[in-house]
């Protein structure tokens, strides 16, 4: 049974968003008014945490290092002015959030990590002996 708020929030829902997980390099693209116009910003980072699964209220948060220094956006990801999120690597994790690479150094702030590109995608011939 639906009630009259979920009928109401259904259209603002947006309907082709990536599968993102905690581990992932993302690529946000997202409108910013400039004067009288819009520009298109991208902000790419590593998504540290992902919030309230599915619902209206769902948020990612994308942390990356500039001029070392650590900066952190959360982004809600049915925001209208969110154009598009594109998924640049995969990355291979055991925990939900990953807050503990605010604090890791060299070696430890690295994850496992798969490259997105067509070639994994396609199978692989065999080798022959």
């Amino acid at each position: 049974m639906t009630t009259k708020i979920e009928t109401f929030l259904q259209p603002l829902l947006k309907k082709e968003l990536p599968d993102i997980k905690p581990g992932d390099v993302v690529k946000i693209y997202q409108k910013v008014p400039e004067k009288n116009k819009e520009k298109s910003q991208v902000f790419e980072g590593l998504v540290i945490a992902r919030k309230h699964g599915k619902e209206i209220g769902a948020t990612i948060t994308v942390r990356k290092a500039i001029s070392g220094i650590g900066v952190e956006k959360i982004f809600p990801l049915h925001l209208p002015s969110i154009e598009k999120i594109e998924i640049v690597k995969r990355g291979k994790s055991k925990r939900a959030k990953l807050y503990y690479l605010r604090k890791a150094r060299g070696k430890g702030a690295r994850l496992k990590r798969e490259e997105l590109t067509e070639a994994l995608t396609e199978e692989k011939p065999e080798k022959s002996k």
